[in-house]
């Protein structure tokens, strides 16, 4: 049993910062990481990081108050206004920060960090470094958790929580590499393991991004928060959903049809393809219901980056052409580039405070895995690595000061009888003869999600896929696993992700099936409308053996009315 103050579960942005913001107070503090932590998905987040620092000529009256009314109105009124005017007041000291650490941003000619245009935003003021910034920010903060000595455990699978019901005292892991399973004491964890965009088919998520632990503090007994608010971002290429960053738009890049129409026009007449995702992502998805993508397309329309020239380009999108030449053939400084929407970001998550606590003591999350709510029904592009700093900060100074004066010792036979039972459920696993497989289940989970839990819902469609997604849930009791080996065992190990991603799968059917209205990404048919009066409040999900049990909390509200939203 490996024992440790705080351990963080996920490498990437917040995991990392958490860490960093531990070790710099002192608290002895380990990371446990399905890889390496410089391969987290953080790495792929391209356009940037918002803060109202007013560095360009355009934005010199912005402030985080603006900031923080933009975030409000782009989560079409759900997200809590006390959080989001945290995020966005924190914004400017995490991005200097940031720069005083090493992230390379790109420059103004005065030599300030450079800020472009983001969708939903009033002012240019995301902040960016070319169309790499998630690579360059998650490298430098591994450099500082190398320089404040953190321990990292690379290739770990975080399997369940040590809790006694009262509080958590740790958690059960598998070790890849060599297939034993271990225990860590540990008066907190901070989860922070991004998103669970592989529970649908297409999505800009990497492989890795199966939202598995999720269901591990479900089970728990934390609930989820407003799961139905799934996040398709507009511009991924077709056939990979690859990211291609609303930087590109922001730096003046087309949306067009087969008829070479800006069709945003119609829209969002004033913000163009700028306009915030959950609306260009309806409004690409209408253009090819309705017959205006491109003929043999495979439902896509064009990204056209062509008129900014091959200068600005290759200073401001080199990314971005790389990606294209590597995955489409095509070089965007001479074609357009095909593209359809794609499964990007979750707004919900495991349920915290603004500081990153759950229900349970002990147990910590930040990042996209958790919802604090910030982004409510809706998040704007350049907030999600500003929550990832920001929330990584605060969990980790909660964290830090929930662990003061704690001793594990006590409480150490909660994680040996979690590890006992554990190891026992794996074992069970690996000699399993059940006759259902991993493949089978997760491609009816995907295809459901896909096809019924999508941009555009409507109730049959939606009370199918729920009642398929418990019904996979049950068969996943009759798994097996083909491969017995310990070492390196991959089917054991997405076997087991299966699980918890059934957990957030279902949640997401049962809340967006339940609320009748449409507000932000949840789009629905047969309720087209927003309905403050029934439905201004969060979703709870809480876990049961036969689903998930729904129910409900208030919005904070502090400034700003709901109001409709124009752009």
């Amino acid at each position: 049993m490996m024992k440790h103050k705080v351990l963080v579960v996920g490498g990437g942005l917040a995991g990392l910062r958490a860490a960093v913001e531990c070790a710099m107070l002192g608290v002895d503090t380990a990371v446990l990481s399905l890889l390496y932590p410089v391969r987290s998905h953080s790495g792929a987040a391209q356009g940037g990081v918002n803060a109202a620092l007013a560095n360009m000529p355009e934005c010199k009256d912005d402030t985080p108050a603006k900031h923080a009314y933009d975030t409000v109105k782009g989560a079409d009124f759900l997200a809590d206004q006390d959080c989001s005017e945290i995020l966005t007041t924190d914004a400017p000291t995490r991005i200097y920060e940031l720069e005083h650490w090493g992230v390379p941003f790109s420059r103004t000619p005065d030599g300030k960090i450079a800020q472009r245009p983001f969708g939903g935003a009033g002012y240019p003021r995301t902040c960016y470094a070319a169309d790499k910034t998630g690579l360059y920010i998650l490298h430098t903060l591994n450099e500082q958790a190398v320089k404040h000595r953190v321990k990292v455990y690379n290739e770990w699978a975080a399997l369940s929580l040590a809790s006694d019901g009262a509080q958590n005292h740790g958690l059960v892991a598998l070790n890849l590499q060599t297939g034993a399973i271990d225990a860590f004491a540990a008066d907190a964890i901070i989860i922070a393991t991004g998103g669970a965009g592989r529970i649908y088919k297409r999505t800009s998520n990497a492989m890795q991004s199966t939202g598995y632990t999720l269901g591990m503090a479900y089970r728990a007994g934390i609930p989820f928060k407003d799961m139905e608010f799934v996040q398709f971002h507009p511009t991924t290429i077709i056939g990979t959903n690859i990211l291609m960053t609303e930087g590109a738009r922001g730096e003046g890049g087309y949306i067009i049809n087969k008829d070479n129409e800006r069709f945003m026009q119609r829209y969002a007449a004033k913000a163009m393809e700028l306009a915030p995702r959950d609306i260009v992502s309806r409004s690409i998805q209408t253009e090819i219901n309705e017959g205006r993508g491109l003929p043999d397309g495979g439902g896509c329309v064009y990204l056209d980056l062509r008129h900014l020239g091959r200068e600005k380009i290759l200073e401001r999108l080199p990314g971005i052409r790389d990606i294209c030449i590597s995955f489409l053939g095509l070089d965007p400084i001479e074609k357009p580039i095909p593209i359809q929407p794609g499964q990007h970001f979750i707004m919900g998550g495991i349920d915290t405070d603004k500081d990153g606590a759950t229900i349970l003591p002990g147990v910590f999350a930040a990042g996209e895995c958790a919802c604090v709510s910030v982004h409510g029904a809706n998040r704007l592009g350049g907030n999600s690595l500003l929550e990832c700093v920001v929330m990584g900060q605060r969990s980790g100074a909660a964290a830090a000061k929930f662990v003061q004066g704690k001793s594990s010792a006590l409480k150490e036979s909660v994680v040996a009888d979690a590890l006992k039972k554990t190891s026992s459920d794996v074992d069970a696993l690996l000699k399993s003869s059940g006759k259902e497989r991993l493949v089978t289940l997760r491609d009816a989970m995907q295809d459901a999600m896909t096809d019924k839990i999508g941009i555009f819902r409507d109730e049959k469609p939606m009370a199918e896929a729920l009642a398929l997604l418990r019904e996979l849930r049950k068969r996943y009791r009759n798994i097996g696993v083909d491969a017995k080996n310990r070492k390196y065992n991959l089917d054991l190990l997405h076997t087991i992700e299966l699980g918890g991603m059934l957990d957030a799968a279902e949640a997401t059917a049962a809340g967006a099936l339940a609320r009748k209205e449409s507000r932000g990404a949840h789009s629905r048919l047969d309720f087209k409308t927003r309905d403050d009066a029934n439905w201004m409040k969060h979703t709870l999900a809480h876990f049961t053996p036969d689903g998930a049990r729904l129910d409900y909390e208030s919005v904070t509200v502090t400034k700003w009315q709901p109001e409709e939203r124009k752009y």
